[in-house]
């Protein structure tokens, strides 16, 4: 089988190859819009053992120039791996990425890659910097940018105000093992030992996806930590309701504080 590997267009497309630090080719499996899936090209990549095909890899080193890297296997232990990426209309999917290793010398050739998977979970402190958010899902694109615009600020209120009575807040990078992109909790009270999540919005599906993403970031948090939404207003009552029944307070601004329910 025939590889090719191009970065440079690639990346138009959300393919990202390279060579990771655990001395593997990471290649990009087939299909340029919506979630990968293992058929056709990518299952006779899976398969290529098995059905006795070599695989031969290509690196483009200029338009209509391709360089021969040389022969390649899947690794045996983990051959390949999920990964999040956007597609040719800049919407994030589920990509499928191959593990190549070098069946003898090969040449060098294409990009480092910055991350690689780990084979264990990676916790850790981080401090409060820049607001990075998770892209939240609303019906237009104005409310998304909107939302994202009062979070941040909203963030930074939360923690002064947590600051100012003593805690100490930090977030968590949390890194899934088998995983290459970190996830960023908004808020860590290192103190009272609540994970918080933000949303600049509250619009039901705001509610939602931040109680899904503090069960999500929770797994990883040993022992496992008690949880707070953080809204820019008090929302309706039977999101509350839906707050606290999941297991999760609400926390908005009240004049120069935060109420908590």
């Amino acid at each position: 089988m025939l590889l090719f590997s191009n970065p440079g267009r690639g990346h138009q497309v959300g393919y990202f190859d390279g060579w990771g630090a655990d001395g593997y080719y990471h290649y990009t499996g087939e299909g340029q819009k919506g979630d990968q899936e293992m058929t056709r090209g990518n299952l006779a990549i899976l398969r290529h053992v098995q059905e006795g095909r070599a695989l031969h890899l290509f690196d483009s080193v200029a338009r209509g120039v391709v360089a021969y890297m040389g022969e390649f296997t899947l690794a045996t232990d983990t051959p390949w791996y999920y990964q999040d990426a956007p597609d040719a209309q800049d919407e994030t999917r589920s990509v499928i990425m191959f593990r190549l290793k070098p069946v003898g010398t090969v040449a060098k050739l294409g990009e480092n890659l910055a991350f690689t998977p780990r084979s264990e979970d990676v916790v850790e402190d981080v401090e409060v910097e820049k607001h990075q958010t998770e892209r939240m899902l609303v019906s237009s694109k104005t409310q998304e940018r909107e939302a994202e615009r009062r979070e941040a600020p909203l963030v930074t209120a939360y923690r002064d105000y947590l600051l100012q009575r003593g805690h100490t807040v930090t977030r968590k990078k949390i890194i899934p093992a088998g995983e290459v992109r970190p996830l960023y909790t908004d808020l860590f009270d290192t103190t009272d030992h609540v994970l918080i999540e933000a949303k600049g919005s509250v619009a039901r599906e705001a509610v939602r996806m931040a109680i899904g993403q503090l069960y999500d970031y929770r797994r990883y948090i040993t022992p496992a930590p008690s949880l707070a939404v953080l809204l820019p207003s008090r929302p309706r009552r039977d999101l509350i309701d839906l707050c606290n029944v999941s297991g999760a307070r609400v926390a908005w601004p009240e004049g120069r504080a935060f109420k908590l329910e």
